[in-house]
């Protein structure tokens, strides 16, 4: 009989994935009592997952607010995209050397799904996810496995999907078949190049979105 978490192991994993679902968003606060409240436990618990939660760098603790969920500036998010870059090129060379025949079918099945995303951006995001997870195990190297798993927090704090602009939606299947293609002939020089060409595209677009934001915010502050 498996044994059951501590309550505390049970607060921050659901804190963990309000955070990753984006039901938090950078800069929101996050209150001990609500949460309790929430998930039906003291208080103890939650403020145990809580302090977890900073320390790892989700939550910051703030003057006058309390604990928020962290924000990433300008350098953060360009040292994400530079990791991606590297880590996920890897894991797609590996991916072409390593992947079963059923790990390439099925990376062709979720291919295959991308078009019923065209109009839904959180959807494509979360179908994205998947297909950049499948990769990931058809690398078949548990500690890339496992780095590549880590930037998936801080990836949580990025203020909204790429796909929110339709233009990505719409240039993010060619980039995916190209990956799978190269995954397919076992090729891991061209998988390598594929991917890395995939996260900068991603990357451009993440500039775009922030030069977006950062006007808005100007706009608003003259008006």
């Amino acid at each position: 009989m498996t044994a059951k978490a501590p309550l505390s192991v049970i607060a921050y994993r659901k804190i963990r994935e309000a955070i990753r679902k984006g039901r938090y968003s950078p800069g929101d606060r996050v209150l001990e009592d609500e949460i309790s409240r929430q998930l039906e436990m003291s208080r103890t618990p939650v403020r145990e997952a809580l302090h977890r939660l900073e320390a790892e760098g989700l939550l910051v603790y703030e003057a006058r607010l309390g604990m928020v969920v962290a924000r990433l500036d300008y350098q953060m998010i360009m040292e994400l995209y530079s990791m991606r870059d590297v880590l996920e090129g890897t894991a797609a060379a590996m991916a072409a050397r390593h992947a079963s025949e059923a790990e390439v079918a099925n990376l062709e099945h979720l291919l295959s799904l991308e078009d019923r995303f065209a109009d839904d951006a959180a959807g494509m995001a979360e179908h994205n996810r998947r297909f950049h997870e499948a990769i990931y195990r058809s690398a078949h190297n548990r500690y890339l496995l496992k780095t590549l798993n880590a930037l998936q927090d801080p990836l949580s704090l990025l203020s909204k999907t790429t796909f929110s602009l339709t233009e990505r939606r719409t240039a993010a299947h060619p980039e995916h078949v190209a990956i799978v293609e190269a995954i397919r002939a076992r090729d891991p020089e061209r998988a390598e190049r594929a991917a890395r060409s995939h996260i900068r595209a991603a990357q451009q677009a993440r500039l775009r979105i922030m030069a977006e934001d950062a006007a808005w915010n100007v706009e608003a502050q003259t008006d």
